[in-house]
């Protein structure tokens, strides 16, 4: 029997990492402001979130600045002004796409920075670089995990040279992530087995990162819960790109340590992120990302027919199956 089956226990080892800045930030261009960045922050102290992804480390010579909120950007001293030096024992992280940052300068050395990790992300085929920054991070004293996007259009052969080559870099946790939101929990199980056996072979840590296209990141991440990762993101209201991610009410209400408070969630929620819906910012589920769950393709075309207001959902189905 899995471990998620015995309901009454709890499992040290599990780490909760609050990504709502992050990949919230790509429902809005990042444009948070600093009032709702600050009561995000109290509100994982008080909830005993363990890491708080406070955004990208994006390059200001790709992105312009004007187009983007500060957290598409991170920088050390407006993480500061707005957070603080963060005397706590939650961790700061960031995500560092590769060949969209500037990684060399953009990170600077963790004794000098409020950041203590570094969010790797990758697709299985620009893995060489992703190591090169890996290898960066931790000269830097970071702690470093490696996100392989996108991995159900990858070949498991494919997934095991990229395992192979992150078990012998410097990393600490590997992801699990189902970009598409086109992974059913069995197929999750079958993942988990394999992450968790280079895991065990190069003692790294595993975590996921899900998407909501069909209904199943909550399900999805205690599946993998339950296979023995430990690592797992989630977000308020489960905002996120498109579809979204795991919520984070879900996530605390399932798990059974002490050291979670699922009551300052719904307070933020409550004053937060119901005022953030309704001022217009559309994410979650809707039969758009449903279709490019079931097809196993990217969202970008659900998402831009979320922005253009459309409503011909057949219409939409059959676009896309002609792309498939």
């Amino acid at each position: 029997m899995k471990e998620l089956s015995n309901l009454l226990g709890y499992r040290k080892s599990i780490k909760v990492v609050d990504a709502t800045l992050r990949d919230g930030g790509l429902v809005n261009n990042f444009f948070f402001d600093d009032k709702f960045v600050q009561l995000l922050y109290q509100t994982n102290l008080r909830a005993g979130v363990d890491y708080m992804e406070i955004g990208y480390k994006g390059s200001k010579e790709m992105f312009d600045k004007k187009k983007f909120g500060k957290w598409k950007f991170c920088d050390d001293e407006d993480i500061l002004a707005v957070i603080g030096e963060n005397n706590t024992d939650m961790k700061l992280a960031v995500m560092a796409d590769v060949g969209r940052c500037n990684y060399r300068q953009d990170i600077h050395d963790r004794k000098s920075s409020p950041l203590d990790v570094i969010r790797v992300a990758t697709y299985a085929n620009t893995m060489p670089a992703a190591i090169d920054m890996i290898e960066d991070a931790k000269k830097k004293g970071y702690e470093v995990t490696c996100n392989i996007m996108a991995i159900s259009n990858v070949q498991e052969g494919d997934i095991k040279v990229a395992l192979e080559m992150l078990g012998q870099s410097p990393v600490d946790v590997i992801y699990i992530v189902d970009s598409f939101g086109a992974l059913y929990p069995e197929q999750i199980a079958r993942i988990a087995d394999l992450y968790m056996q280079f895991g065990a072979k190069y003692n790294k840590q595993i975590g996921i990162h899900a998407h909501n296209n069909q209904q199943l990141a909550f399900a999805n991440t205690i599946e993998a819960v339950g296979d023995g990762v430990n690592w797992l993101d989630a977000t308020y209201a489960g905002m996120g790109r498109g579809a979204g991610n795991c919520s984070m009410e879900n996530l605390l209400g399932f798990l059974r340590n002490p050291k979670y408070n699922i009551f300052p969630v719904l307070q933020f929620i409550e004053k937060a992120m119901i005022p953030l819906q309704k001022s217009g910012i559309k994410w979650g589920y809707d039969l758009q990302y449903l279709m490019t769950g079931l097809l196993n393709q990217h969202p970008r075309t659900a998402i831009q027919f979320t922005n253009d207001g459309r409503e011909d959902y057949v219409e939409f189905y059959k676009e896309i199956m002609a792309q498939d």
